[in-house]
């Protein structure tokens, strides 16, 4: 996966210095911030910075394919900076972390012409729930 900031400066996309912080917070592996916390973070970088600067920044970035929205589970919609190569996601059911995974088996998925209703297949989403290794050492809520 290339860095959503250099793939952006490769487009072109003008960088002021708030898309700039909201692509430096969108950097890393497993990255799937909801806009709050991209937010949160973003203002730790340039104070100034409201929240539908990064609504907004975030709507173009979806639009432009640079990010994904993810929803998993319960809670607000994340963004996704990984958007190179096929993945899915696995969520945590207590915590909601979320990690990018690849399944085994993906390309053989498919549903028969009869359930296809007419539509044409664009893409297949799978969402892994389960619970991670540290809610499983806590107690249960």
């Amino acid at each position: 996966m290339s860095d959503l900031l250099e793939r952006l400066r490769q487009r072109g996309w003008r960088l002021t210095p708030q898309r700039r912080v909201v692509a430096e917070v969108l950097r890393g592996d497993h990255v799937h911030l909801s806009a709050e916390a991209v937010h949160d973070l973003a203002q730790q970088r340039l104070p100034e910075i409201s929240l539908a600067t990064v609504y907004n920044t975030l709507k173009e970035l979806v639009s432009l394919g640079e990010v994904a929205e993810v929803t998993a589970g319960d809670g607000p919609k994340r963004f996704d900076p990984n958007v190179g190569g096929s993945h899915q996601h696995l969520v945590c059911v207590r915590c909601n972390d979320l990690l990018d995974v690849k399944p085994q088996g993906e390309q053989e998925l498919d549903l028969p012409p009869e359930e296809r209703h007419g539509y044409q297949l664009l893409d297949v989403r799978v969402l892994f729930r389960g619970v991670c290794p540290a809610c499983l050492e806590a107690p249960a809520p």
